[in-house]
C-alpha cells in the first residue's frame, strides 16, 4: 500500500508510478495538486484493489488498459479535469463496488459494457458532460447499487421503465439533465429509496400516485418541470418526508390538508404553479420560513405572516351526515394511522440502521488515521504551540497549524484550534462546536478531524479541536488586506491579488450551500449564529468552507413538532456586530432566519468590500441602507468594490462585458437585500436564496461564454 493523499504534492503525476510493484493492492494518492494525465501503464498494477487519484488537476482520458485492473474494487477520480469517454474497458472489472467519476469533463454515452459490474453499490457520474440516454438494459443488472448519482449532465429521452429493478437503491439523483416524458411509475419499485431527486429536467404529465409506495422517501424534488395535475392524495403515505420540492411547473388544484399531517416536513416549496384555495394552517404551514408560496395567486387564507388574501367562504348549512364525516371519522382514522405509524417507524429504524451500516462501508473515510491525539502530540505538531505557527485567535480559542503524524507513517497538515478554557464561555464553545460537527458533513463546512481533552504541561485542563488546514485563511483577510497585513506576513501568503467577481460569487454560492445543508439537510438543523468573512475559510482551490461553530445552536422539536433552539429562550444570543440579526436583539428565539440575516450582509460586504460597521456608516446610515439606495443598474457600480473588475481583463473596455457586470451585481444585490430585511417573516429560505445564486452564476457565465 502506498498512501500519501491530503497534503500539498503537486507537479506531474510521475509516470513511473506505472512501475510499482506488481503485487500492490492500495495506491492512495487523492486530494494533493498533482496535474498531468494518469499515465498509461496504469494496467501494470494488476493487484490494485482500490485507486484513488481523486480532487487532484489531472487532465487528459481515462487509459483504456485500466481494464487490465481486474481486482479493483473501487475507483476514485473524481474532482479532477478529466476528459474523453468513459472507457468499455470498464466494463472488465466486475469486482468493481464504488465507481466516483464525478466533477470531470467526460463526455459521450455510458458504455454498455457496465452492465457486467453486477457487484455495484455506489456510481457517481455527475457533474460532467454526459449526454445520451440513460441505458436500461444496464441498470437492470445493477441489483446491489445503493447510489446513483447521474446529476448535471446532458443526458436525454425517458427514464427508463428498468429503474425499478434497483430494489437497494436508496439515492436517485438525476437532476439537472435533459430527460423527457413521464415519470415512470416504476420507479415505486425501488422499495427503499430514500432521496429523489428529478429537478430541473423536461418531464410532463402528472406526478405519479405510485411514489407514494415509497414509504421511507424522505427528500423529493421535481421542481423546474412541467408537469401538471395535482398532488396525489397517496403522498399522505409518505410519512417520513422531510422535504418536497414541487416549483416551477403547472401544477393545480388546491393545496392538500394531508401535508400538514407529515410530522417530518419542514421545507415545502410550491411556488410559481397554479394552486389556488385555501391554505392549511397546522404542521409545516406554520413555519413561513419553511414554505415557498410566491407566483401562486389565488392561494388564500393561512397564517397571517404568509400575508395572503382572506378567503371568501360561503354560507351552507352543514347537514347533520356531514359533520359525522368530517369530525367523527376522521379522528378514527387518525387514531388507527397513529398505530401504524408507530409500528411502522419501529420497523423502519431497525431496517435503517441495518442499511447505514451497510452504505458507510463502502464510502471512504479519510480520517481514519487520526483516531486519537495527545497533548504531546499536538505540541510536538505545533513546535510547542509556537507564535510562527499561529494562524488566528479570537474570544474563546487561538488556531495553530501543525502537522500530524498518523498511523501507518500517514502525515497532513492541520489546524490546531485551542480553547483559553480560562475565559468564561470558552469550554461551552468547545463543547458547542463539538456537537455540531460531530454528524454533520458537507463539502462546503470545515471537517473536524479528531478533539483532545487532556491535561497541559502545567497541569491544567487542555481542550482542542482538529481540523481540515485552509491554506488560503479566512474571507476577510482577501476582502480587507490592509487590516490584515500582519497576519498574512505570518502566514507568509504569496497570492494577494483581490477577489475577482466570479470568485466573490463562487464564495457567496459556497456558503449558501453550506448554510442550505444546515438548515434544511441535517436532522436536527443547526443555526451558525456567527456567520462573518473571518469565519468563511477558502481552501487551496479558494473554495468557501465556513467554520467556527462556537456558538452554534441545535434546533430540537417540541411537542407541537415546531424546530425550537436548545437555548433558552432566556439567554442572550451573542454574535458579531453588524451581522446579529436585529430581532435577536429583542430577544426572540434563534432560528435559521438569522443567520440568512447574516448571509444578506456578509453577500453585501462582498461587493462594497466595506464592512458592516465601517466608519463611513453615520447618522443612522447601515449597510444595507447604503446599498439599497444605489442599487440600480444606472448607479450599482457607484459602490461596488473596484478591485473585483481588475482581475477580469477579457472584460475591460468591452461595453456588453460591463454591462453584463452590473446585471449580474446587481441581481446579487438585490438576493443580499432581499435577506437582511428586518422582518424575519419576509426572509427568504437559505434553499430559496442558494437556488437563486446559483442561477445568477449560471447566467453571468452562460451570457459571457454567448457574448465572447
Amino acid at each position: 500500500m502506498l498512501s500519501i493523499s491530503f497534503n500539498d504534492l503537486g507537479g506531474v503525476l510521475p509516470l513511473s508510478i506505472a512501475n510499482f510493484s506488481k503485487e500492490m493492492m492500495f495506491l492512495y494518492m487523492g486530494y494533493n495538486h498533482f496535474s498531468g494525465i494518469i499515465p498509461h501503464g496504469i494496467g501494470n498494477l494488476v493487484n490494485l484493489f482500490e485507486l484513488s487519484l481523486e480532487d487532484n488537476h489531472l487532465t487528459g482520458p481515462i487509459p483504456d488498459n485500466i481494464g487490465k485492473l481486474t481486482m479493483l474494487r473501487a475507483l476514485s477520480l473524481h474532482d479532477n479535469k478529466l476528459i474523453g469517454f468513459i472507457p468499455s474497458s470498464i466494463g472488465n472489472l466486475t469486482l468493481l463496488s464504488d465507481i466516483f467519476l464525478d466533477g470531470n469533463k467526460f463526455e459521450g454515452i455510458i458504455p454498455s459494457t457496465m452492465k457486467t459490474l453486477r457487484q455495484l453499490s455506489t456510481l457517481y457520474l455527475s457533474n460532467n458532460r454526459l449526454s445520451g440516454r440513460i441505458p436500461g438494459e444496464i441498470l437492470g443488472h445493477f441489483f446491489s447499487l445503493l447510489v446513483l448519482d447521474l446529476a448535471n449532465n446532458s443526458f436525454s429521452g425517458t427514464i427508463p421503465t428498468e429503474i425499478g429493478s434497483l430494489t437497494n437503491l436508496q439515492y436517485l439523483l438525476l437532476n439537472g439533465n435533459r430527460l423527457t416524458g413521464k415519470i415512470p411509475g416504476t420507479i415505486s419499485g425501488c422499495a427503499v429509496l430514500e432521496d429523489l431527486n428529478l429537478q430541473g429536467n423536461l418531464f410532463i404529465g402528472s406526478i405519479p400516485p405510485s411514489l407514494s409506495n415509497l414509504k421511507g422517501l424522505k427528500n423529493l424534488n421535481l421542481s423546474y418541470n412541467s408537469l401538471s395535475g395535482g398532488i396525489p392524495s397517496s403522498f399522505s403515505n409518505l410519512k417520513l418526508l422531510q422535504t418536497l420540492g414541487l416549483s416551477n411547473n403547472n401544477l393545480s388544484g388546491s393545496v392538500p390538508e394531508f401535508l400538514q399531517d407529515l410530522k417530518f416536513l419542514f421545507v415545502l416549496d410550491l411556488s410559481y404553479n397554479h394552486f389556488h384555495g385555501e391554505l392549511p394552517v397546522k404542521g409545516v404551514f406554520t413555519n413561513s420560513s419553511a414554505l415557498v408560496l410566491i407566483g401562486n395567486v389565488e392561494l388564500c387564507g393561512g397564517l397571517p405572516q404568509l400575508h395572503l388574501p382572506v378567503c371568501l367562504k360561503s354560507h351552507h348549512k352543514t347537514s347533520r351526515g356531514s359533520l359525522i364525516l368530517k369530525i367523527v371519522i376522521p379522528i378514527v382514522s387518525l387514531l388507527s394511522c397513529l398505530l401504524l405509524l408507530l409500528l411502522f417507524l419501529f420497523l423502519f429504524r431497525q431496517r435503517e440502521s441495518r442499511t447505514k451500516t451497510k452504505i458507510s462501508s463502502s464510502l471512504p473515510v479519510p480520517y481514519e488515521e487520526f483516531p486519537r491525539v495527545t497533548y504531546n502530540d499536538l505540541v510536538r505538531a505545533t513546535d510547542g504551540f509556537s507564535s510562527g505557527n499561529l494562524i488566528g485567535k479570537g474570544k474563546h480559542a487561538s488556531v495553530y497549524k501543525g502537522t500530524l503524524h498518523g498511523i501507518n507513517n500517514t502525515i497532513m497538515m492541520v489546524a490546531i484550534k485551542v480553547f483559553s478554557l480560562n475565559i468564561r464561555g470558552a469550554s461551552k464553545s468547545f463543547l458547542s462546536e463539538c456537537e455540531s460537527l460531530r454528524s454533520i458533513r458537507h463539502r462546503n463546512l470545515i471537517k473536524i478531524i479528531t478533539s483532545c481533552v487532556s491535561i497541559d504541561s502545567q497541569g491544567n485542563d487542555f481542550k482542542a479541536l482538529v481540523l481540515d488546514l485552509m491554506p488560503n485563511g479566512s474571507l476577510d483577510s482577501w476582502l480587507h488586506p490592509v487590516e490584515n497585513q500582519q497576519q498574512q506576513q505570518q502566514q507568509q501568503q504569496q497570492q494577494q491579488s483581490p477577489l475577482s467577481l466570479i470568485q466573490r460569487l463562487n464564495v457567496a454560492i459556497d456558503v449558501a450551500d453550506a448554510l442550505e445543508y444546515l438548515h434544511h439537510s441535517c436532522q436536527p438543523p443547526v443555526v451558525h449564529c456567527d456567520l462573518k468573512p473571518s469565519n468563511v475559510l477558502l481552501d487551496d482551490d479558494m473554495n468557501a468552507r465556513v467554520g467556527d461553530f462556537g456558538l452554534a445552536k441545535i434546533l430540537m422539536n417540541n411537542n407541537s413538532n415546531l424546530w425550537q433552539s436548545s437555548t433558552a429562550s432566556t439567554e442572550i444570543i451573542k454574535g458579531t456586530i453588524g451581522y446579529v440579526p436585529p430581532e435577536y436583539g429583542f430577544g426572540s428565539e434563534v432560528s435559521p432566519m438569522g443567520d440568512v440575516y447574516s448571509y444578506g450582509i456578509l453577500v453585501l460586504e462582498l461587493l462594497t468590500g466595506k464592512r458592516p460597521v465601517d466608519e463611513s456608516f453615520k447618522d443612522g446610515m447601515t449597510m444595507r441602507k447604503f446599498v439599497e439606495s444605489y442599487a440600480s443598474l444606472e448607479r450599482i457600480m457607484e459602490v461596488m468594490d473596484p478591485s473585483m473588475f481588475s482581475q477580469e481583463d477579457d472584460v475591460k473596455d468591452d461595453v456588453i462585458g460591463y454591462k453584463r457586470q452590473k446585471e449580474c451585481v446587481v441581481s446579487v444585490a438585490a438576493l443580499g437585500l432581499e435577506c437582511s430585511i428586518d422582518s424575519p417573516n419576509e426572509r427568504l429560505s437559505m434553499s430559496h436564496v442558494s437556488a437563486q445564486m446559483h442561477a445568477i452564476r449560471d447566467h453571468y457565465l452562460c451570457v459571457g461564454s454567448t457574448s465572447s
